[in-house]
């Protein structure tokens, strides 16, 4: 697994101080959709392939032992689809 490292710099401090509260999930959903825009991946194509490996029978935990990238979902996807 890789991991980043996140480092709050004083500017964000200073924002988060003024609005007094965190909205941890979303923080988390940007983080997430700023990283697969970076390898890019789209999100929308992404839980396609995902919701079409669901109805192939596939469970999340056989997703997630047969795959480690978005290329090998869809080539799962498209395997079982011939």
């Amino acid at each position: 697994m890789i991991t980043r490292a996140v480092t709050i710099e004083d500017i964000d401090d200073l924002y988060l101080t003024w609005n007094s509260h965190i909205n941890g999930s979303a923080l988390y959903r940007r983080a997430l959709r700023d990283e697969m825009k970076l390898r890019d991946v789209d999100p929308d194509e992404l839980r396609d392939l995902f919701e079409r490996a669901r109805e192939q029978g596939y469970t999340k935990d056989e997703i997630v032992d047969e795959t480690n990238r978005y290329a090998d979902l869809k080539a799962l996807v498209d395997d079982a689809e011939e």
